[in-house]
């Protein structure tokens, strides 16, 4: 389950108070205070989900609000048959995690080079069972292009795990350099950050980046709310596996568990698995090798070698 905000942490506060000192007890605490709260996200859902509620909430999701900067501009693209022309496609240049100088850029891409796909997680620090998720689309001239369903900020806004249940934030897709969604995790939110290559054809890629650019097109037009267990990052990128091959990804609650993303995505045969997993998840992390190439001409060739 992506919680929308995937630099998600619990309050400073709480953890002042009440975390213990070990690491060790300190992860099972997070644990323990993660249940704790989708336990009672689960009893506030049911309560939102029944008619009273669903009529209790009364707001309509927008595209016009004062949103952060850094979610501002929605991306769309015009597709015509090979040939995509992505716009607003988001590459700031961060100085922190919450400074940056904005950037965006539109490009076109012709699909008959577009040859992988690869599936990117992104552990919640400290609840590793929880992770954010993303797909980055390589083509064979080395450019890549990458997708993160995310919460839409308004100004000033962070994340809530309730709220996020309640028709409280628009969903986004951000479509980005690669270099801008992996730097902003590894070199600036410390992040770990896994790369996999997913075991698709060049057909298969190409299907899966033009579903992913039409939903992007309709959120632009129509948007939506984002919720914390049926419209997430997880839940559409196993939308869009099962619109391109259906019953792909089974439903199952392990789709809740996004840390576990990468073990499923294996066991579904959705990723490379010529290595044994163990093998695999050690070779996709990227995180230090982002960090000391993060600014290199060939970034994304080098996370990948």
């Amino acid at each position: 389950m992506c919680l929308g905000l995937d630099n998600y942490h619990l309050p400073d506060a709480t953890m002042a108070c009440c975390a213990p000192e070990s690491p060790a007890e300190r992860q099972g605490w997070a644990r323990s205070w993660l249940a704790r709260r989708l336990a009672w996200a689960i009893v506030v859902w049911g309560a939102v989900a029944s008619p009273i509620g669903c009529g209790a909430l009364g707001r309509q999701p927008s595209n016009w609000r004062d949103w952060s900067p850094d979610q501002a501009l929605l991306p769309y693209a015009e597709i015509n048959g090979d040939i995509v022309h992505v716009h607003n496609i988001r590459n700031c240049t961060y100085l922190t995690a919450d400074t940056y100088v904005l950037g965006y850029y539109d490009k076109t891409y012709d699909l008959s080079k577009l040859q992988y796909v690869d599936f990117i997680v992104v552990p919640f620090r400290g609840m590793p069972s929880l992770a954010h998720t993303m797909l980055s689309f390589g083509f064979d001239d080395g450019e890549h292009l990458a997708t993160s369903v995310e919460i839409r900020r308004q100004k000033g806004e962070s994340y809530d795990l309730i709220q996020g249940m309640m028709n409280h934030y628009e969903l986004m897709y951000v479509v980005a350099d690669e270099r801008d969604v992996v730097k902003l995790r590894t070199t600036y939110r410390g992040d770990d950050v896994y790369l996999y290559r997913a075991r698709a054809t060049p057909e298969q890629a190409r299907m899966l980046f033009v579903d992913v650019m039409e939903r992007v097109d309709k959120l632009a037009s129509t948007p939506e709310f984002y919720n914390v267990f049926t419209n997430n990052c997880t839940t559409n990128i196993v939308g869009h596996i099962n619109h391109v091959a259906p019953g792909k990804v089974p439903h199952s609650m392990k789709i809740l568990l996004t840390g576990h993303s990468d073990r499923l995505g294996y066991d579904l045969g959705l990723l490379d698995t010529t290595l044994s997993f163990e093998e695999a998840r050690r070779r996709a992390k990227v995180s230090e090798v982002a960090k000391q190439c993060s600014n290199a001409p060939d970034f994304s060739e080098r996370i990948r070698r």
